[in-house]
């Protein structure tokens, strides 16, 4: 399956003139990130990844990250978009995730234009929401398109495979992604960053940028601790569970407690 993948991207490639191009993959380091990487560089061609970061970014990932795309022999960039994200986002409604997603190809677009490359590339599977009334609208092949409207090409060489597919694709190439432990924002494991579990009724302000990192990080450990996926939203402090246990959801609570009376100190505080 892997193989055959890898041939259908070069005719396809071929046949667009992409051996001539120089891509730029945003590459999170997930699973359909990784494996769309994996495909572009094994059917040779000028491939290289941007990653953002900001200062709620887990740490722990990014090392594997980095690891990966030089086994590949990648260059990989890291671009720092915390103020970006502030400036976008501060005193909008949520969901955090729809703001964010708007400064990164933003941002993708503005590198890709100043280091002179031609396409962008994205890991967006056929259970991605682009996948369908947005695409539809495209006539050509799903794969190479304008949309959305940006002045960039973009390349979604995943989009015709399903997230089961991607998934069996990525055991074959041995691609091993890691996890925080996340609740995840689909029925597939979805990991992210720890701001898309701010609630998404909430007027987004930085104390609660603050308070997803920290609260989802301890939940993050537990999780680990006891093989379950698991988050908590804020400043609801709602926990969201997958395979929980009694023991797991009491050690999260307790330490949700602490973070609560943390924050409720720190607050007075500031009063």
């Amino acid at each position: 399956m892997l193989s055959k993948a890898i041939e259908e991207l070069k005719d396809f490639a071929s046949r667009e003139g992409f051996y001539e191009k120089k891509i730029l993959l945003m590459f999170s380091g997930g699973k359909d990130s990784s494996l769309a990487l994996y495909l572009l560089k094994n059917a040779g061609l000028n491939i290289s990844a941007i990653t953002f970061i900001h200062r709620w970014s887990w740490r722990e990932p990014l090392p594997h990250m980095l690891k990966f795309t030089a086994s590949l022999g990648v260059e990989h960039y890291l671009v720092d978009i915390t103020e970006s994200l502030l400036r976008n986002s501060l005193g909008k409604k949520g969901p955090i995730c729809i703001h964010c997603k708007k400064v990164m190809l933003k941002n993708t677009y503005w590198f890709a234009r100043i280091n002179g490359f031609d396409i962008i590339a994205k890991g967006d599977n056929a259970n991605d929401k682009i996948k369908g009334a947005l695409l539809d609208q495209w006539g050509g092949d799903h794969r190479l398109s304008t949309i959305p409207r940006i002045g960039i090409p973009i390349l979604r060489p995943l989009i015709n495979y399903t997230a089961e597919e991607v998934e069996a694709l990525a055991k074959e190439a041995d691609i091993r992604v890691f996890r925080m432990y996340e609740y995840g924002r689909r029925r597939q494991w979805r990991e992210g960053c720890p701001l898309q579990y701010i609630d998404k009724e909430q007027v987004i302000k930085e104390e609660y940028f603050d308070l997803a990192y920290k609260a989802n990080y301890e939940i993050s450990k537990i999780a680990r601790k006891h093989k379950v996926r698991m988050s908590v939203l804020v400043p609801s402090f709602r926990i969201m569970c997958h395979g929980c246990n009694e023991k797991a959801l009491k050690e999260a609570k307790t330490a949700l407690e602490g973070i609560k009376r943390r924050s409720a100190n720190a607050s007075s505080g500031k009063n």
